[in-house]
């Protein structure tokens, strides 16, 4: 049986990549996947270096390929992978750009990788953006002719923007396309707001390798990571060659390989529907899926489906393995029932430590489920886990260094704080965009988000008592970029575990974050439990919710809580009490220009009229948590209880 099981997924894998025409690697764990593409960059270099000539090397900047750089280093430290005989080219350049700047490829190359290996500098070659205007034609040619006296790129780096683009060729541009300057698209430049703190900060234009620039390359590695990624990669991966989306040309190179983790490669046909390509292992967790997604196609309620429906839409297979309709209608239906878990159905009396990345993640993402517990006297201790203070404008500095200035010329508090109130003011004056905070600034930002963190929970029935402020190291950078998580964030978490002694803890389990922090303080947060709990023997259930940008499916999601209208509009009333990032916040995600509360509303309701479409019980909002590491969903052969 086992035989036949790995035979059916061999099968439907093989259909799978038949429909995907460029070849794609599923790699969950970012370290892992990090180890592959800096082993394939490693083998390059170490065969090019034997043959007597250099590696040429095509690399990349941002966040997606700092964990291969970091590999990289470790290669060369740890096991001798030398770098005296590469040659590399970036990618792209902000225009205009300072190498110096903050915000320039240049430093950040230096910064991550060039400064710590023993590269030859000559050796290094970056589109430059402090050219002027009138030599960057010059310049850019210059560069493609540097590429070809190298003998042209052996392995080139990519990552893949919303819009599908590579490097910086956006929609529109020429598969022929060499290194030139562009404009950049609004949704690139919208993506970069956060490391320019604004999008008025952001360069209208880039320097970049062009399409036809990087298809000379022999081999190309492409890397995508996160749920946000995961409708470009299927267009890329899936769909026709089309100039608008810039990445399918990679489907004409011969030697391209996209690696992706899970939740970006959850739109592609194999995993996101693999009953449309042939046979599969018709799981009960699949079949819930399957079965959703019909009622969904045909507009139909679960308990309505037909034969004729599953026959229609590739899903015979599935009737034949049950016999009747009804059959499989009653299985999934009562799965999702079972799922749903009132106030009456949850935790009681218990320890429960709730993980908020930022200072109000706890509100946004589970703030009905909060206030249940609340009720229900749970013990109740949220730990925030980043001060969140580069989330602040400057102008509510200002606001609350005059509330201290008044106090203290109405005699109510120490005159002194002018001297403090003077600093702040003139460094503010003279801050530059995107320049790291001076001290006093990054503390009363700090604190500006704790205070509204406090009055929020307290809105859901919590005290002040119940929230501690952990300030990790790693978030500690007073830049958008931040530290990998390092052993004194994991103590930090591990002693909070050691206190409380939870029986059940909360974590933002959402990876598509877009400044990464939700998945680096859920990392802190594993690493801990794995330290005190070795195998997981003893440890509390952890439920993962997730953040302002994506909901759990409901198929995927462990327990669905309802809320009534009087819940919601007490959570968005807690969402209020943030008012540092209500109207218009410094990071505010994705391209939804709706407010945390708008989205959060939308969200939920939305979840509530799906359970509805499917024909379960009518609810006025919904919030969805996943158990991590269950290995069903309830009444499949897991526990189906709360804890």
């Amino acid at each position: 049986m086992a035989d036949e099981k790995h035979r059916l997924e061999r099968r439907a894998d093989r259909r799978g990549v038949e429909r995907e025409r460029i070849p794609t690697r599923v790699i969950d764990d970012p370290d892992a996947l990090a180890r592959d593409v800096a082993g394939r960059l490693a083998a390059i270099i170490r065969q090019r270096a034997a043959e007597g000539r250099r590696a040429v090397l095509g690399l990349a900047t941002g966040s997606t390929p700092l964990g291969i750089y970091r590999e990289l280093i470790r290669l060369h430290r740890e096991e001798g992978l030398s770098f005296a005989n590469v040659e590399t080219f970036n990618l792209d350049e902000y225009y205009p750009m300072a190498p110096d700047s903050i915000h320039s490829y240049h430093r950040f190359m230096w910064e991550h990788l060039f400064s710590h290996v023993d590269i030859d500098a000559a050796r290094v070659h970056l589109p430059r953006g402090d050219l002027a205007r009138a030599d960057v034609a010059a310049a850019t040619q210059a560069y493609e002719a540097a590429i070809q006296a190298a003998g042209g790129i052996d392995i080139q780096l990519l990552g893949i923007g919303k819009t599908g683009h590579i490097g910086f060729n956006e929609p529109g541009s020429d598969l022929a396309s060499r290194t030139r300057l562009v404009a950049l698209d609004a949704i690139t430049r919208k993506d970069a707001a956060a490391d320019f703190f604004g999008e008025e900060n952001v360069p209208r234009e880039a320097i970049t390798m062009g399409v036809g620039t990087i298809l000379a390359a022999r081999e190309i590695a492409i890397i995508a990571t996160g749920e946000h990624k995961a409708g470009v990669v299927r267009r890329a991966v899936e769909g026709a060659i089309d100039p608008a989306v810039a990445a399918t040309a990679l489907q004409q190179h011969p030697a391209t390989t996209f690696y992706l983790d899970a939740a970006a490669a959850a739109e592609l046909t194999r995993l996101a529907t693999p009953w449309v390509l042939g046979e599969v292992e018709w799981t009960v967790p699949l079949t819930l899926r399957a079965v959703a997604w019909l009622s969904q196609r045909t507009q139909k309620a679960i308990l309505k489906l037909t034969p004729r429906d599953y026959a229609d839409h590739h899903l015979g297979a599935l009737l034949a393995k049950h016999g009747t309709a009804g059959e499989i209608n009653g299985l999934v239906f009562r799965g999702l029932s079972a799922r749903i878990r009132g106030r009456s159905k949850l935790p009681r009396g218990q320890r429960v430590l709730v993980f908020s990345p930022h200072p109000d993640d706890d509100v946004i993402s589970m703030g009905g489920i909060l206030h249940k517990l609340a009720q229900n006297e749970n013990a109740i201790v949220v730990a925030y886990q980043t001060s969140g203070n580069i989330a602040v404008f400057d102008h509510d500095v200002r606001r609350h260094v005059d509330v201290l200035e008044r106090l203290a010329a109405g005699g109510l508090i120490a005159d002194d704080v002018n001297t403090l109130a003077q600093e702040v003011r003139a460094f503010l004056a003279r801050k530059q965009p995107g320049e790291v905070d001076s001290p006093a600034v990054q503390a009363i930002k700090r604190m500006i988000r704790e205070s509204e963190a406090v009055s929020g929970i307290e809105t859901l029935g919590l005290t002040a008592a119940s929230a501690r402020f952990l300030n990790l190291p790693f978030y500690q950078t007073g830049k958008v970029r931040k530290d990998p998580i390092g052993p004194a964030d994991v103590a930090i978490v591990r002693a909070l575990l050691e206190e409380v002694k939870p029986t059940l803890v909360f974590a933002a389990g959402d990876l598509s974050d877009p400044h990464g922090t939700h998945r680096q303080c859920l990392e802190a947060v594993n690493r801990a439990l794995a330290e005190l709990f070795p195998g997981g023997t003893g440890a509390p259930e952890v439920w993962l919710y997730r953040g302002a940008w994506q909901e759990w499916p409901v198929t995927d999601a462990t327990w669905l809580v309802p809320l009534s209208q009087e819940e919601l509009r007490l959570k968005i009333q807690a969402i209020f009490k943030h008012q540092s990032q209500k109207d218009s916040a410094p990071f505010p995600g994705g391209h939804d220009d709706r407010e945390f509360w708008q989205r959060v509303e939308a969200r939920n309701k939305e979840t509530a009229a799906l359970l509805d479409r499917l024909g379960l019980a009518e609810y006025f909002a919904v919030e969805a948590y996943v158990v991590q590491g269950m290995a069903a969903p309830p009444g499949e052969g897991s526990r189906a209880s709360s804890p």
